[in-house]
């Protein structure tokens, strides 16, 4: 008995969670370019310098990507840890891709917001908050927009990018038209005849490599993108990528971080998402690139929360859309883009 009490003691440390342990290490994966430099130097390398624990980025690709990654290695999971939007999330929850979760495991979950915790569901909780945008060319668009309206525009006809569904900028526009139009997000018919409207002016549906390019190439005016890419392009291009948050309003992009179902190194994983849910890494990560923190412990300066939706002067532009009833539209609001909109671009 006291061997056994010994080697446990050795093992986790008195009264010390197993994941408090330093040493070891993970794969995470998550999305690449701009967010993965980011979020290695201002989330990542703390945590190594902290821990001495090596964490493996593994560029997931976009959230349908990173599923497909999971479902492959289902049988011998590679990865340990997932960043990705929550739609996509709910569906490796609901397969068991992923664990269930909650703050009696990892105890930093209590800090997290009430939105933030709903958002994973069982699963894992928000990490990072964004939200959709407007992006312009300023050379070419004056003066500088204040609502969608301006995509429509004559003079931009085919100046325009949009994101059609299933990816989740064409869910988050569609909702905020549906809300502008009737005041509900869900009404998908008061959005169609403002898309199939604008559907003529789109010169594609499925930017490549992203809206910020096209506009930076001269080749679009107009492209929905999420904010904090887009603030983030906005300084390093200075200025020439502008960013409105539309008077029709907005909605939460919500990306959740999840333990991968049968982790090779599960302890390791739990610390270091209890790091990237901690007060610091949450506020170091808005200071650098303008994700919305959900701890809200979080200390964020007044300049950086200026720049995201949490910001007291943008909150009330907010629609509450619910993404767990967006999963479940999903795919006849998916239908209906291309039978109605995608359809009506050719007319």
């Amino acid at each position: 008995m006291r061997r056994t009490l010994l080697a446990a003691i050795a093992t986790i440390g008195l009264g010390v969670p197993a994941y408090a342990q330093g040493g070891g290490q993970i794969t995470l994966q998550a999305y690449a370019g701009i967010f993965r430099d980011n979020y290695t130097q201002t989330v990542i390398a703390p945590f190594t310098a902290a821990r001495g624990t090596a964490v493996q980025y593994h560029d997931g690709g976009t959230s349908a990507a990173m599923l497909g990654t999971l479902r492959a290695q289902r049988a011998d999971p590679q990865i340990d840890v997932v960043i990705m939007d929550v739609t996509t999330a709910a569906i490796a929850c609901a397969e068991g891709l992923v664990e269930k979760i909650d703050a009696s495991t990892l105890p930093v979950i209590g800090d997290v917001d009430q939105q933030g915790r709903e958002a994973g569901g069982e699963c894992g909780p928000a990490v990072t908050y964004d939200h959709l945008v407007m992006v312009y060319d300023s050379r070419a668009v004056t003066p500088a927009p204040t609502s969608l309206a301006a995509m429509w525009a004559p003079e931009h006809r085919g100046r325009v990018a949009l994101s059609a569904p299933p990816n989740i900028q064409g869910l988050a526009l569609t909702a905020i038209l549906a809300h502008a139009e009737s005041g509900n997000w869900r009404n998908i018919g008061a959005a169609m005849p403002k898309l199939r409207e604008l559907a003529p002016a789109v010169q594609t549906f499925d930017p490549n490599p992203d809206g910020y390019t096209l506009i930076l190439n001269n080749q679009v005016r107009f492209a929905t993108g999420w904010n904090a890419r887009a603030q983030l392009y906005s300084d390093q291009s200075q200025g020439r990528i502008g960013v409105t948050l539309p008077q029709e309003g907005t909605v939460f992009q919500i990306n959740t971080i999840n333990l991968v179902a049968n982790s090779k190194n599960r302890a390791q994983a739990l610390a270091f998402m209890a790091h990237a849910l901690s007060p610091e890494a949450q506020a170091a990560f808005t200071e650098r690139m303008f994700y919305g923190p959900t701890n809200s412990r979080a200390q964020v300066s007044a300049a950086a929360l200026g720049r995201t939706a949490l910001a007291p002067e943008n909150r009330s532009r907010v629609i509450g859309l619910n993404w767990s009833e967006m999963v479940r539209l999903r795919d006849s609001w998916n239908q209906r883009w291309r039978r109605e909109v995608i359809a009506a671009s050719s007319r």
